[in-house]
Parts: structure tokens; sequence; C-alpha cells
């Protein structure tokens, strides 16, 4: 009789700690190397995430890719195989991405990515359906680039981007809907995110003679070949990608940066939007927060696309608890079902309403054309 009670007990005990077992994010961010400007705000970022969740308690554990796509492979198996996580958030740049996506699919494990490319979650297939996304797509961006373009009687462009799957996706995606709306691409060159000089892509693209110049690039590595243009005395105008969106660029970029064109997520210009804008508040919100950990001023795009995949989850996790229990294959896998189901959340970078073929969920209320002037971001009306 004492036994069964004993084994009874300790069922009960099981139970319990079953019942309240932790819920664990693996989050991979570039906190160092070239994409640190960008990383680093996605890292602050998460020190403000709520800890608890559908009344579990949530830990994040934050790794350091160092920009690498070597390193951020061995990251993500780490948080799988020892720390066990539950979802994996990152990383901060498309090359680790994609390179994680086959990994987090072989452990059936959602992940969330915090990179641009449309290749990370598209076409949809058997390894995609484990992955989603909060930036906006270089498709989406470079629609409103194009159309920037044409209503600016712009007919020639140069492309110059990095020599890497974020370069390329640009390329693919821009160079096609170039040729739909007639703008004649005149050049495309590549340079790494670690080079030191382009002098030589931007001597070709410059005996072109251009109306614009369309720069692929993220982070500071993108202002290099935009000083170098100014140097050289190029006079046409300058697009960048969403990939810049934050003040390092600005600070690195300085003077040779002043009226560059880009399309952003709404919440690098949020209190200039009008009010009837239904993101503006969701937005504002972020900032808040972000600015009263860090100070006025220091909030980026890219902390904004961590924030925006912990809203993700937030409202993802109370769905998938019903079915599951963290730290299970089952709460894995409803996790992910939970996310699919997504319904017009209101973030800060957008409304996302994603679907079994669409892991980003993002409309054309995600983005708005913006102007540098006097070292400050301006929305274009």
């Amino acid at each position: 009789m004492k036994l069964k009670s004993l084994f009874a007990a300790l069922l009960s005990t099981a139970a319990v700690s079953l019942a309240y077992a932790d819920i664990n994010v693996g989050v991979l961010v570039s906190a160092t190397g070239p994409a640190a400007s960008l990383g680093i705000p996605e890292k602050n970022t998460f020190a403000l995430m709520p800890t608890s969740i559908g009344g579990q308690k949530v830990n994040y554990i934050v790794l350091d890719d160092a920009s690498d796509t070597t390193t951020a492979v061995k990251n993500t198996r780490k948080l799988l195989s020892e720390d066990k996580v539950d979802v994996i958030i990152g990383s901060t740049i498309t090359p680790n991405s994609l390179a994680m996506v086959d990994v987090a699919a072989e452990a059936e494990t959602p992940m969330i990515s915090m990179a641009a490319s449309a290749r990370i979650v598209e076409p949809m297939d058997a390894k995609r359906r484990w992955v989603f996304k909060t930036p906006q797509n270089d498709v989406q961006m470079s629609t409103a680039i194009t159309e920037h373009m044409t209503n600016n009687n712009i007919k020639t462009v140069a492309f110059i981007g990095f020599s890497d799957a974020y370069g390329e996706g640009w390329w693919q995606e821009f160079s096609k809907i170039a040729e739909a709306r007639k703008l004649k691409v005149v050049a495309s060159e590549r340079y790494n995110r670690a080079d030191t000089s382009v002098t030589g892509q931007v001597l070709k693209i410059m005996s072109t003679n251009p109306d614009a110049v369309l720069i692929a690039g993220s982070g500071t590595p993108a202002a290099m070949p935009q000083k170098t243009l100014k140097e050289k005395g190029y006079k046409g105008k300058i697009y960048q990608t969403h990939g810049v969106a934050n003040n390092d660029f600005l600070r690195v970029g300085g003077k040779d940066v002043e009226g560059t064109f880009l399309p952003a997520g709404p919440v690098l210009v949020a209190a200039q939007l009008p009010d009837s804008n239904p993101v503006k508040k969701s937005a504002l919100d972020y900032i808040k927060k972000y600015e009263a950990a860090h100070g006025p001023g220091s909030v980026s795009t890219f902390g904004a696309h961590a924030w925006d995949a912990g809203l993700l989850l937030a409202n993802a996790i109370p769905t998938a608890l019903k079915k599951a229990k963290p730290g299970s294959k089952e709460f894995r896998a409803a996790l992910r079902d939970a996310l699919e189901g997504t319904k017009d959340l209101y973030a800060a970078h957008g409304v996302y309403s994603m679907t079994p073929t669409d892991h980003l969920g993002l409309d054309q209320r995600s983005r708005v054309m913006v102007r540098i002037e006097n070292g400050k971001w301006v929305a274009q009306k």
C-alpha cells in the first residue's frame, strides 16, 4: 500500500513538474562581425521580452554567431541538442538563416528568422514549413524601389550588392521587377561584406553613366560603395535597401549618404506617420520600450524585427499550450501550427497574417519610402 502511495506521489510530482516546464527559446544574433550594427539592437531587444507567457516561464538563450555561417549552424545544433529549445529565433543575416533552415527542419523545431531574403521561406516545402520570418521580403522592397524610380523618370540603373545570399536574392528579385517596369540595368557588380575597397566596381558602374544606383547591402558595410561613388563624383540618385535602416549607417555614411532613398519598415519613421496608419500605434509602443532602456534615438528597424518575432511567439504560445507541454515534440509541432495560424497581429513592422504558403504574412502596410535628409530619416509621401 505504501509502495502504491509513493508511486502515486511520484506521478503527481512529475505531472506538476511537466505542467510548469519552462519554455526555452534559442536566439541567434550577429552581435559581432560585419553585421554587428544589425545584431546588437536585436540582442538588446530580447532583454525587453516577456519572461512569462500563458502562465509559463520563458527563458531566452542568446548566442552570438559573429556574422559567420559556420558558427550559426554550430550554435543552432547546440541550442537544439544541449539546451533542448522549443523554438529558434534567428539569425540576423540571410546567409546564416538559410544555413540554419536544414538544422531546424531536421529537428522539427519552429524557427523565426530576422533576415530579409524571401528564399528563407520560399518556395514552401517540407523544410520551410518549419520556418517563419519577420523582415519584409526583398520582393516587396524591390517593388517599392522600382515604383519610386519610374515615378522619378529614372531610365537606367546600376546594381552593386553583397556577394552572398543577401545580394543575390536582391539581384534576382530587383532585376526581374526592373525589367517588367522597363528599367534598363546597365551594370551588376558584387563585393564582400569585409572588403575594404570597391573602387574597381564603382568605376565600372560609372562608365555606364546610370541615372541611379541601387546598393544591396546591409549595415555599415553598405556605406562603402556609396562613399566611393560620391568620392568619384557620381551625381545620380542612390538607393539602398532596408538593410541599412539604423543610426550606425548614418554615422558611418555621414554627408555621403545624404539624399539616399530606401524602403523601410514603418517603425523607422513611426512618429511621422498619420494617426490613421494601422501600424503607427504598435510601432511607437516598441520605440517607447526600447528607448526607455537605451536612450532617445537609439531604436533601429533591426531590433524591431526581433520584437516582432517575440510578438509572434507570444501570440502563438497560449494556443500551443492547449495541445502540449513545453519540451516535447508535440509542443514544437503545436507551436509551428499556431505560428502558421497567426492572423491580424499588429506589430512594429506591419500586420502579420500567415498562411500555409506564406510564412511572412506582411502586406503593403509594412513598408514606406524614406529619404535621408540632414542625417535623419524622412518619410516620403
